[in-house]
């Protein structure tokens, strides 16, 4: 089975990319366990339900992959729409090199599995809202900032922040539906249209940064 400390993370590691692959439902405390090459024992050892390990996947998710990831494309030492734009070009080559590892395309982790079990299970629904809560402040800051710079028209940074992400959720789900990665590549330049730039120019300029 491999060390036993190894198991926990090993698990954490198996759920996500099986419910992400997969879906929250189809996937079975069994399947996970030998994804992990875990033996069932000691998965109750770790972890009481799939809900219970599927919340612990996701925070483990946050902290070793979208909070590094999003404090270096929002760093404050970076103009506000470029933190904005090459954060979401990642999407698209994320995406893409997702479909190109599975054969299809994968969307949102969190968005997935959020919408699935958003009436069933009450803590994993409740890890899927603090992460997106997390997330959504990342656009914040880079909105407000934009306005205090004179980028964009002035704006309640928390509701264009909330519109972002609806923008942005709706197309990375229309991506999965019709498997096709194409469908996020226009999405800095729909997203810098909604924020309403003030100087078309440059924002071309900046959505071009690699």
């Amino acid at each position: 089975m491999g060390r036993t400390s190894d198991a926990n993370e090993r698990l954490k590691d198996a759920a996500l990319a099986l419910m992400w692959e997969e879906s929250y439902g189809a996937v079975t405390i069994d399947d996970i366990c030998k994804r992990a090459d875990v033996k069932k024992g000691s998965f109750y050892y770790f972890f009481q339900s799939k809900a219970d390990l599927a919340v612990a996947a996701l925070e483990k998710m946050w902290s070793e992959d979208w909070k590094p990831g999003l404090d270096r494309c929002f760093s404050p030492s970076l103009d506000p729409l470029t933190r904005l734009t090459t954060y979401l070009e990642a999407h698209y080559l994320r995406q893409t090199e997702n479909k190109k590892r599975t054969g299809k395309m994968l969307g949102c982790p969190v968005c997935s599995v959020g919408s699935e079990v958003s009436t069933q299970e009450v803590d994993v629904s409740a890890k899927v809202r603090e992460i997106m809560s997390r997330k959504r402040r990342y656009y914040e800051s880079a909105i407000r900032d934009a306005v205090a710079e004179g980028a964009i028209e002035v704006c309640d940074p928390v509701q264009k922040a909330a519109a972002m992400a609806g923008l942005m959720e709706g197309i990375v789900s229309q991506s999965r539906i019709m498997n096709d990665p194409e469908l996020i590549r226009p999405l800095p330049a729909m997203v810098l249209e909604l924020l309403r730039v003030k100087q078309p120019s440059a924002a071309a300029a900046v959505s071009t940064a690699p």
